[in-house]
């Protein structure tokens, strides 16, 4: 949901509010009570909660590295290196 930031025309308060892109914007300033709030333009913040996001946000404890959690890579699973044999595709220089 974006935060948006408003700045009243009237005695100059700013604040963010969290709303939804479909809601009307606010008018009323909560300082001072004129209807004067003008949204600013700005880079817009949002919040990503829920399930679906990225694997470390909002998780706590032990479940912060899941992807992390398999099996290990074995030492004798890395490539081979360039110029032994298997390591190096035909079109290498090396």
């Amino acid at each position: 949901m974006p935060i948006y930031e408003y700045q009243c025309q009237s005695c100059d308060h700013k604040l963010e509010v969290m709303q939804k892109m479909s809601d009307e914007p606010l008018k009323e300033c909560p300082e001072c009570g004129e209807p004067e709030l003008k949204k600013l333009i700005s880079a817009a913040g949002f919040r990503l909660s829920g399930s679906g996001w990225y694997e470390t946000d909002f998780k706590s404890g032990n479940k912060k590295n899941l992807a992390g959690d398999g099996d290990k890579a074995k030492s004798g699973d890395a490539p081979a290196p360039c110029g032994a044999e298997g390591g190096c595709p035909a079109a290498c220089s090396d």
